[in-house]
């Protein structure tokens, strides 16, 4: 009797149903799940190779004759690395990236586009890593028993400098930005975040559908160059109240200083892995140096070792990046209800999402804990259903930062 009275006294916040998945999206998530396995596995046997054949000591006394000073040793390394890596990694990156999105009716990118932006960034890799690789290798040199400490300060000033280059150097190489073509629409999306206490708001839309038929927005650098950018796909697909719903969970955010909390997290973590990439790299190199053709961490041969190392122990505390990842992104959902106060445009959206983008609205249990960085999207409707506490004359969790409440 108390529940059904419970039922009727209390709002409902929406009643909107969760789609059964369609014959598609899960083919798409049934190969994506063999594809992530086979990425996985194959960006762990690639630096072992380069290992197990000897093949990086070769490298480095090659770079050690040709470059003669200490840098040009360690570029010249990378070139061939990078070069040597690209080949064995182009079949899987050909399928992932091209075949794989045109079989599944996602991309509408052309060949030669892809083979473009596959280059630039192949460009990009290569001036970002030879940028700040030496001083890694500078740290192993000077302090070898230190350098992990030392090395994950470096990877977080490094992080600070990517995230704050990145949005006005790197992204415009593959996509343009530009301000939004609906001024109407911009001028709601600029009312929201005033309410949102977010004053000169940055607001740019990119023309991804040149690229996909999928949907995004995010946010991305910090101080000046942090901004929110919607995807015209984004724009195209979803109504007004949908994409509102959408700029007030990225607002949140933004608002709630997620970057921040993000590159905290990324800092801690980053001595875990560096440390036990420390403890372990030594004693695999003491014990197997004559078959990896190095007797010295800084010697720029260690390179595979190093980065075979991170990635097992990335890979391995991936569950704790997903659920910390999962946590920042549900309560953006939580900002963005609470800044809209609409519980129907936000589950719909993420219908649209779900369609668009053909997934899978409840994976199975492996799939969230290893590889779901965003809550599950009938999680997500789900909780659109059923959170609405200014329905029910309660207090919002967020309400102090919203203007004019």
């Amino acid at each position: 009797m108390l529940e059904i009275f419970a039922a009727i006294t209390t709002p409902e916040c929406a009643n909107v149903a969760v789609p059964e998945a369609t014959e598609q999206a899960i083919r798409y998530y049934n190969s994506g799940n063999v594809l992530w396995i086979l990425e996985q596995t194959w960006g762990l046997i690639v630096p072992l190779l380069f290992l197990l054949w000897g093949l990086t000591g070769k490298m480095s006394r090659f770079a050690h004759q040709w470059g003669k000073k200490w840098y040009f040793v360690i570029v010249i390394y990378l070139a061939m690395f990078l070069a040597i890596s690209q080949l064995l990694n182009f079949p899987l990156d050909f399928y992932a990236g091209y075949l794989r999105q045109h079989d599944y009716g996602l991309s509408t990118q052309s060949l030669g586009r892809w083979f473009e932006n596959y280059g630039k960034g192949l460009l990009v890799a290569f001036i970002s890593v030879a940028a700040f690789i030496w001083v890694f290798y500078l740290l192993l040199k000077k302090s070898p028993r230190r350098w992990w400490f030392y090395g994950s300060l470096a990877s977080i000033g490094i992080m600070f400098i990517m995230m704050f280059v990145q949005p006005i150097w790197i992204d415009p190489l593959f996509n343009k930005f530009g301000p939004m073509q609906d001024k109407k629409l911009e001028e709601k999306i600029l009312n929201l975040a005033a309410k949102a206490g977010i004053q000169d708001g940055r607001v740019f839309e990119v023309d991804k559908s040149q690229d996909t038929k999928m949907l995004n927005a995010y946010v991305i650098g910090f101080g000046s160059t942090k901004r929110i950018v919607l995807w015209d796909t984004t724009i195209k697909q979803m109504s007004t109240n949908e994409i509102l719903f959408v700029m007030g969970h990225e607002m949140g955010h933004y608002i709630l200083h997620h970057v921040w909390w993000g590159m905290l997290y990324y800092g801690a973590l980053s001595f875990v892995i560096f440390y036990l990439t420390y403890r372990s790299a030594n004693y695999l190199m003491h014990r197997y140096r004559q078959r990896f053709g190095f007797n010295n961490l800084s010697d720029i041969a260690s390179l595979p070792l190093l980065l075979l190392l991170i990635s097992i122990f990335v890979l391995l505390t991936s569950p704790l990046t997903n659920y910390f990842t999962r946590y920042v992104e549900h309560e953006a959902d939580r900002f963005g209800l609470e800044i809209t106060q609409n519980n129907k445009a936000a589950a719909e959206a993420f219908i649209v999402l779900q369609q668009e983008n053909l997934a899978i609205p409840r994976p199975g249990p492996i799939f969230k804990i290893w590889c779901s960085s965003h809550p599950p999207l009938g999680e997500r409707i789900d909780f659109c259903n059923s959170y609405c506490p200014w329905k029910r004359k309660e207090p919002l969790k967020y309400s102090e930062y919203f203007q004019n409440e």
